[in-house]
């Protein structure tokens, strides 16, 4: 099967991928084309501009939590009928899981997509040492098929000439391109990365500028002919056996909550799941008929105002989960499901109240990185002892509580052995909050008993729910 594509790398984290990447597919988006974007890696914030500026669904492929034939498969399902994929990298090019290039980097999944690989370096303050790095990149894989170069921080067509000469004569790898300094194209960060896309302001004329900038100094043919000598790929998309007839799933879909894997939802609406998007912070109660409810992370503490201001929400959610809803939360829904937010300035704020423990924001990050979780007890998401994979990365914490039962025991793992164990995931009646962000590939038995368990309610909706 045929499916053009490339890979954005960077040398570094903040070498400019994701400005670079969504002028890219801006660009080619101008020229009618249908752009699948895929985003390396643990992900929620880049991928929304993915999906803003091209308008398909941006998919996360993680080579840590996910198989390499999940991988492939998952990439093949989306990426058919699309004219090209773009694939934007995360942090350097070979930064993975601790120092292993060949679990969860860009590079890894660049060789397990058989996809070339185009290398974004700063050029800031360099001439002939460009050569010198894109060489080492080259050189210390060389399995990664590096096909390209693409220069950020360029003052001029003089200095990108001069870098451009020595990168080809000394490297062998053509430079397709590069991008001027411009303030007004800067994408602002936050404690967490980036600012999500639906709270930057005039974003669609960012958009246009950096597109704009892309077409008067980058190579879209020759990008595009590296696209189109891709190899082949003959794996086939997986088929999931539905295992409910019909259950009405609620997912929170606002500026407080917008982490969600794609392909988590997708997974469960092929497993009969209809899915049934509300706003905590604009809608005054929860829609009628749900079955469960899914309330993924985003940046709950942003919005605490709003979040406490509306109510009948909240209520309407807490009564809802002690009725018994199955409730599946992560992170900055385990915080919404808390009895208050405090911010780093000290204002505290109700939430939802279902477990009785604080949400706390702090000045650093609490954890960080990928973990493996092991559900030890029946819960929302599991009706038996499970294990799986997960990434945390926030700087909040919940404060410990007598009344809390913990059904994870999470572990931090460093060339294969235990270095840090933690609890986590607090349940109350049939709902789960907890920090790991699980993708449901990475063990499909989690996204299954889920779904089941929404029938499960159903079947006996009316019925006192034993607390």
């Amino acid at each position: 099967m045929k499916l053009p594509r490339f890979v954005l790398a960077g040398t570094q984290s903040g070498v400019g991928k994701t400005t670079i990447s969504i002028g890219i597919m801006a660009a080619l988006k101008k020229r009618g084309m249908n752009v699948q974007p895929f985003k390396v890696g643990p992900d929620y914030i880049d991928p929304a501009f993915h999906t803003f500026v091209t308008e398909n669904k941006s998919r996360n492929l993680d080579s840590w939590m996910l198989d390499e034939a999940c991988v492939k498969k998952l990439f093949v399902k989306n990426a058919m009928n699309k004219q090209i994929s773009v694939i934007e990298g995360v942090m350097g090019l070979y930064d993975g899981y601790g120092v292993k290039k060949d679990e969860g980097s860009t590079a890894h999944v660049s060789k397990i997509m058989k996809a070339p690989v185009i290398l974004i370096i700063n050029g800031k303050g360099m001439s002939s040492s460009a050569a010198a790095q894109v060489l080492g990149y080259k050189l210390y894989d060389e399995g990664v098929d590096i096909k390209g170069v693409i220069i950020n921080n360029i003052s001029g067509d003089a200095h990108y000439d001069l870098l451009k000469e020595s990168i080809e004569r000394d490297t062998k790898i053509k430079c397709v391109g590069y991008l001027k300094p411009n303030e007004n194209i800067e994408l602002k960060s936050r404690h967490l990365g980036l600012i999500p896309s639906v709270e930057v302001k005039n974003l669609e004329r960012k958009i246009d500028e950096i597109a704009q900038m892309v077409e008067e100094t980058m190579d879209l043919d020759e990008l595009l002919t590296i696209a189109n000598h891709a190899e082949k790929m003959d794996d086939q998309p997986e088929k999931i056996k539905r295992v409910v007839d019909h259950v009405n799933i609620g997912v929170p879909l606002d500026n407080a909550f917008n982490f969600y894997y794609e392909d988590n939802l997708d997974l469960l609406k092929e497993l009969g799941a209809n899915l049934v998007y509300f706003s905590p912070l604009k809608d005054r109660e929860l829609p009628k008929n749900l079955q469960g409810l899914y309330i993924g992370g985003g940046f709950p503490e942003i919005f605490a105002k709003e979040l406490e201001e509306n109510t009948s929400m909240r209520n309407s959610i807490k009564e809802a989960i002690e009725k018994g809803l199955p409730t599946y939360a992560e992170c900055g829904g385990l915080m919404y499901l808390s009895k208050a937010i405090t911010t780093l300035e000290g204002k505290k704020y109700s939430m939802v109240n279902i477990f009785h423990t604080e949400a706390r924001m702090t000045k650093r990050l609490q954890r960080f990185g990928y973990v493996h979780v092991n559900i030890e007890k029946p819960c929302a998401i599991a009706k038996e002892k499970k294990s799986t994979k997960g990434h945390e990365f926030h700087r909040s914490m919940v404060e410990n509580h007598e009344e809390s039962e913990y059904v994870y025991g999470v572990d931090k793992i460093r060339n294969g052995k235990v270095i840090k164990t933690w609890q986590c995931g607090l349940k109350k009646y049939n709902a789960l909050g907890a920090y790991a962000h699980i993708h449901f590939y990475s063990n499909i038995s989690i996204a299954n008993d889920f779904v089941k368990n929404c029938l499960y309610f159903k079947d006996r909706s009316g019925e006192e729910y034993e607390k």
